[in-house]
């Protein structure tokens, strides 16, 4: 026997009826008691207002003027909210002459979206599935969603990999590229899952991401597979590309962007020069390659580094070797404008996200499969660069730019595309 709604002022005595009822322990069960009974009477009306009659008023015939359908009995449902399964009659109706839609079943199915998408932001910023059916739970203590649904949920970040992975990239203006690669656990994997990812800096000054690929390793093979992946969606070849000084990216920039500038990142460099180099000097001989990497200018640049390989050579052979290997590369960035130096020296926007990266995922022991790992890490790195600031771009550093693509690629037009328009 469907129960009968009540009017608006016996709505109003069941509220007054619930204050003073005795047992009521939870707020929450409270307000989602009430809160539905709120809800029907809404939806009640909403009904009323599409048939033109209220409830128990006579019905009109097909045959009448002004005939919209009649009343169906109701139908049950329940919606999630953060304070307990709310259990609903949702009143039918039958042979209408337009489709019925209940404005307020929409409103009310945003707040089950909208109870995955907290879902959903909890799990990427770091709560396990065992932690998400632990805290979203009814006023009974039983789970809203239970792990199997937030495994549900959260497959919806690999969803926005894979559209993020196909989207074009032929309208970016890319200037400045930057490449590293990050280690997942992943099972069934003896050395981790290789992660390869890129971002950019556009000729507008801002940062996007651009790619993300799992791989074998960090080999030749791997990176040049993973910069044609991007250059299928329409990349162009950048001015300058920041790596480590692993041979296997070295290589892969040489053979995908061969017309690119390559600048070695002088954070990697600097630890491995320090690597070589006595605790109780280290300050020292960090002073003397930084006067050199952080030289205005490249005459400046290449006169402190004689100096520095003349004074050290004896005093820590090993150190100098380092910092004489690929030197070349360490210096590119000072051919672009100064204002940019700080930006494209190193890959630390890249590092951070990394360790903001590791800090979420290190709740897992390891994950279940490549699918998992990509999703995840993609979720965290791709809600990181939505936070990423903006560099400048005035019109004299575009200038500047244009005139460095013009004489590294005078005759290429692949390069010619990119409009190095200032941003509005």
């Amino acid at each position: 026997m469907n129960r009968k709604l009540s009017s608006k002022d016996e709505i109003n005595k069941q509220f007054q009826d619930q204050l003073r009822k005795e047992g009521q322990t939870s707020l929450e069960g409270f307000l989602v008691d009430i809160g539905s009974r709120f809800i029907e009477e809404a939806l009640e009306s909403e009904v009323s207002d599409f048939l033109g009659r209220r409830r128990y008023e006579r019905q009109k015939s097909e045959e009448e003027e002004n005939f919209r359908g009649y009343r169906n009995g109701y139908q049950d449902y329940t919606v999630k909210t953060r304070s307990g399964r709310m259990r609903l009659k949702k009143p039918r109706v039958r042979e209408t002459l337009e489709r019925f839609e209940s404005r307020i079943i929409e409103r009310l199915d945003a707040l089950e979206e909208d109870l995955k998408k907290i879902i959903l932001e909890g799990y990427v910023n770091g709560l396990s599935t065992r932690d998400i059916e632990a805290t979203f739970t009814d006023q009974d203590g039983k789970p809203l969603v239970s792990r199997t649904g937030t495994s549900e949920i959260v497959k919806t970040l690999y969803d926005e990999y894979e559209k993020f992975r196909n989207s074009d990239l032929s309208d970016l203006d890319v200037v400045y590229l930057y490449a590293d690669g990050v280690y997942e656990a992943v099972k069934k994997y003896t050395n981790n899952q290789t992660l390869l990812c890129s971002w950019a800096i556009l000729s507008n000054g801002k940062k996007v991401m651009l790619g993300l690929s799992a791989a074998a390793s960090e080999s030749e093979e791997s990176w040049s597979a993973f910069f044609q992946e991007m250059q299928n969606r329409g990349l162009r070849q950048p001015l300058l590309i920041v790596s480590d000084g692993s041979k296997g990216i070295i290589n892969g920039i040489t053979r995908s962007f061969p017309q690119s500038n390559r600048q070695r990142c002088l954070a990697h460099k600097l630890r491995n020069i320090m690597a070589k180099v006595p605790h109780e000097f280290q300050q020292e001989v960090l002073s003397k390659v930084k006067s050199v990497y952080y030289s205005p200018d490249r005459t400046t640049a290449e006169i402190l580094a004689e100096e520095f390989i003349k004074n050290y050579s004896n005093r820590f052979p090993s150190a100098v070797s380092c910092f004489v290997d690929d030197l070349d590369s360490c210096l590119t960035h000072l051919k672009f404008p100064a204002c940019h130096h700080k930006y494209i020296r190193t890959t630390n926007l890249l590092e951070r996200c990394f360790e903001e990266e590791k800090r979420r995922t290190k709740v897992f022991p390891q994950h279940q499969n490549e699918r998992g790992a990509l999703g995840l890490v993609f979720g965290v790195l791709i809600r990181a660069s939505k936070r990423w600031k903006n560099i400048k771009m005035s019109g004299w550093e575009l200038t500047l730019l244009k005139n460095i693509k013009s004489i590294i690629c005078p005759n290429n037009n692949d390069l010619s595309k990119i409009s190095f328009e200032r941003a509005a």
